[in-house]
């Protein structure tokens, strides 16, 4: 963890931030990215101002300016460097762990830097930045050069996707206790339990039902006396968090040694994993132990850079179990028709799915509230507080602001003294980027806004409540992934016709276990979405580590 700045070094940073005109708001923010001499680095190199979240290089150009006067200009080394550390930050943030060098040229053009290509190759130079080559396509024959791509990334991802990789492969290799677990390979699960008996690092994708696999699997392992643990990216039945296995909060602790006191750890919702966790994870796992990475490739991926689970599936690095127990009932039948491309219109005798059709992101946010409060506690006998409403943005008239608004004030009203939350409040408790963990608003008092997650208990400071809690009525697809409810409204207002993809389909009308409402203002954007708009391409490096990782292994000789 990063130490807090001092009192004085904030000082220090406002002071260099009033010189420029940057907003103060910014002092503790640059002085906690940049580190104890925050003030020196910025007033040597203004353009390091774009470390802090939120700076766009337009404000960073301004704010050099006040600084430097004419010596500010475009091509100025320092910019180009800044630039290119933001440029790889703004790409991780939509999940790539490296991008292309020509695409990084391109990008400082964008921006005026006169020689993007000389830039790119001082940075190099300097360690801003580091380059990789990746090999495309088969070996090349003797004689012929093997073509490759130029990568370039941040040192951070790039030490993660490396140790996952290393992690992942000295689990395949330095398994050798296969057991019979011949008795226990019975049902549902059967095929997974044998390729683990004799593996130690399986891969086992399937939909929602296939759940009951990884579930039999833990039960025959415990029955032969292994030490096994459970962990989910959201709170689950019988499994821990992977946030708390890894700080330590819950799970089956660490040995001298630092490692899981496990025999065979299984991992559910593996799309969620971003590459720092997973390396965490993996690093954590003890030689000789069995690992299992299981989930939906259909689903949505991971808030954090990386797309570690396809790519261990592309890398074919290990066993690849396929679930064949199909999602049940006319939800799971729509579902795997939407995994596939096709919008098909299902069977629902007992009304387990209905379509709402609206015009006005208004009427779209009426019916909502109407469903949630009313519809569906009466044809379903399911509670209010068991119907999840998920839309794709969180601004906008239909957004999850709006929809929370309007649902607060029908299910929950009051004056929302304590930050806008009062007691009995559905919320969303978001401690680090890409974990959303639904909760419930108990009390507040000077230690903060006290919260019941399933049962346990988090209080968060009153400093932290603005950015860390949202109500939670109404989520994204992207913080619902990994959870289920009861029953699910999905809306999608006419202005959520650009952010539908098949992915994210999948995902929100996944959620619903016995009901799904969709609330439909997008027309045949809606289809066209799960036909043909696939998920955005992620540029990482894991599958090629890994390929050559195992091209390495069984080239050694026995």
């Amino acid at each position: 963890t990063v130490p807090a700045p001092t009192a004085a070094g904030v000082d220090g940073v406002r002071a260099v931030l009033a010189r420029g005109g940057a907003p103060e708001a910014l002092a503790l923010p640059a002085a906690t990215a940049l580190g104890e001499d925050a003030a020196e680095q910025l007033a040597h190199d203004p353009w390091r101002l774009l470390a802090v979240a939120g700076v766009r290089p337009t404000q960073a150009d301004g704010f050099a300016r006040a600084l430097l006067g004419q010596g500010a200009g475009p091509g100025d080394e320092r910019r180009a460097a800044s630039l290119l550390g933001w440029l790889l930050e703004q790409a991780a943030l939509k999940g790539h762990t490296a991008l292309e060098a020509p695409t990084l040229e391109a990008a400082l053009a964008q921006y005026g830097v006169p020689d993007p290509a000389e830039s790119l190759e001082r940075a190099i130079g300097e360690g801003a930045v580091l380059v990789f080559q990746e090999p495309l396509g088969p070996p090349a024959a003797e004689g012929e050069e093997q073509p490759v791509r130029v990568l370039v990334g941040l040192e951070g991802y790039a030490l993660a996707e490396e140790s996952l990789a290393d992690g992942l492969a000295r689990l395949a290799n330095t398994f050798d206790a296969p057991a019979d677990w011949e008795k226990a390979a019975a049902g549902p699960g059967a095929d997974l339990i044998r390729a683990v008996s004799g593996h130690g690092l399986v891969t086992h994708t399937g939909g929602e039902a296939a759940r009951a696999e990884p579930l039999a699997l833990l039960a025959a392992a415990r029955d032969q006396g292994l030490r096994v643990c459970l962990a989910a990216h959201t709170p689950a039945h019988g499994a821990v968090t992977v946030a708390d296995l890894l700080s330590g909060a819950a799970g089956p602790g660490r040995d001298a040694d630092g490692q899981f006191a496990v025999d065979l750890l299984v991992v559910l919702d593996a799309p969620q994993l971003d590459v720092e966790t997973a390396a965490a994870l993996v690093e954590s796992v003890p030689d000789g132990a069995r690992l299992v990475l299981s989930g939906d490739p259909g689903v949505l991926g991971s808030a954090g850079p990386g797309r570690v689970f396809a790519d261990v599936l592309a890398a074919r690095a290990c066993p690849q179990l396929v679930s064949r127990t199909p999602d049940p009932g006319p939800i799971g039948e729509l579902v795997s028709g939407i995994g596939i491309g096709e919008l098909n219109q299902v069977d629902a005798p007992g009304k387990e799915v209905v379509i709402v059709p609206v015009q006005a992101a208004g009427e779209a946010v009426h019916r909502a509230v109407q469903l949630v409060a009313e519809s569906v506690p009466r044809a379903f006998g399911i509670p209010a507080d068991a119907v999840q409403v998920i839309t794709p943005g969180h601004g906008g008239p239909a957004g999850t602001r709006a929809l929370n608004a309007a649902l607060k004030e029908r299910l929950n009203p009051g004056p929302g003294r304590f930050g806008g939350f009062d007691p009995g409040d559905r919320v969303v408790h978001v401690p680090s980027p890409g974990r959303a963990v639904p909760a419930r608003v108990v009390s507040a008092d000077a230690q903060g806004l006290h919260l019941d997650a399933a049962g346990a208990r988090i209080v968060v400071p009153k400093e932290r409540v603005e950015s860390q809690v949202r109500h939670g009525w109404a989520v994204t697809a992207h913080q619902a992934v990994g959870a289920r409810w009861p029953a699910a409204v999905v809306v999608l207002p006419k202005d959520a016709a650009q952010a539908l993809s098949r992915d994210w389909v999948y995902t929100a009308f996944g959620r619903a276990e016995r009901h799904l409402s969709v609330v439909h203002g997008v027309d045949q954007a809606l289809p066209q979405a799960v036909a043909g708009v696939l998920p955005k391409p992620r540029t990482t490096r894991l599958t090629g580590l890994l390929r050559a990782l195992v091209a390495a292994a069984q080239e050694q000789p026995e």
